[in-house]
This record gives structure tokens, C-alpha cells and sequence, in this order.
């Protein structure tokens, strides 16, 4: 599977993404682990049960991670030079382990590149829903992509 090149994103487009995944607590306490981040929300049940939640909080990092990763197949793969920034993310109902995530990816914008005439800046939003439709997370992203290439006998070459 590849990603989409710049000229087939258009604004408006939304793309309902195939791969789903359901969150283990291994996945929340090696996300949470690995970045160093000691909030006892993510690791100490008998902490958790005391707090609104009742229990313990995946990792929003890990959320936002995973499901900009859910995204990458049909969007990106192979056709992004890179990321230019994230913005306005929001974490409006939490992940808890067993939760079950989808993403869905909406094309907000785009302009060709200013500094490249190979590419072109793509503005997505980027939503994961649980498996009760709830969204988990939504985020803005900025990305620059690739143009589509010239096919051989455009350039002139055979």
C-alpha cells in the first residue's frame, strides 16, 4: 500500500481508515515506560481508583502516537518528505486498556511548497474513535508532500 501524493489530496477528502487496534496494558505502561513519564494515572491502579476515572488512564502521548500511525497507509506512506508541525490537539474522552481505536483523517488545506518545487504543504485533521464512537483524540497536522512524479515519458526519456 502507498500514500497519497499531493495532488490526490484534496481539501475536503476524508479518509476512513482500515486498521484498527485495540490497547493492552502492556502498551500503556512500556509507552509510558519508555518516555519516562512516572504519572501513577498511567501505572498505579490502586492510585487510579481514587481519581475520576476509577482506573488507570492510557497515555494520551500513546493515543495520539497510535493513532497518527493508523493514519500513515493511506495517507503518507512513501509520499511524505515530512512532518511540520502538530497543533490544536485535544483529548476530548480518555483510552483505557481493552478500549479499541479507529482513526479517520479529513484534508483541511493545502498550498504548493513555497521553497520546493517538488512538493506541496498539506494541512490534515486527524480523529481516533473508540469503539463506542467516542473521539479520543483529534489533531491538526501540517505535512509536506511529495508531488506526484513525472512518469519517464513526460520528462522526454523513454
Amino acid at each position: 500500500m502507498q500514500g497519497k501524493y499531493y495532488e490526490e489530496l484534496e481539501v475536503g477528502m476524508v479518509i476512513r481508515h482500515g486498521l484498527t487496534r485495540t490497547v493492552t496494558e502492556m502498551d500503556n505502561i512500556l509507552f509510558t515506560s519508555l518516555t519516562m513519564n512516572v504519572q501513577p494515572l498511567h501505572l498505579d491502579e490502586e492510585f487510579a481508583k481514587t481519581t475520576v476515572h476509577g482506573q488507570r488512564v492510557v497515555n494520551s502521548l500513546f493515543t495520539l502516537a497510535l493513532v497518527a500511525g493508523m493514519t500513515v497507509p493511506e495517507t503518507t506512506l512513501g509520499t511524505t518528505i515530512g512532518n511540520l508541525g502538530y497543533d490544536k490537539i485535544e483529548f476530548p474522552a480518555p483510552v483505557f486498556h481493552g478500549d479499541t481505536l479507529r482513526a479517520e483523517t479529513t484534508i483541511v488545506d493545502k498550498r504548493l511548497s513555497k521553497s520546493r518545487d517538488d512538493a506541496g504543504i498539506v494541512w490534515f485533521e486527524q480523529l481516533g474513535y473508540n469503539q463506542r464512537d467516542e473521539v479520543v483524540v483529534r489533531v491538526k497536522r501540517v505535512g509536506m508532500m511529495m508531488l506526484r512524479p513525472d512518469p519517464p515519458e513526460a520528462a522526454g526519456e523513454t
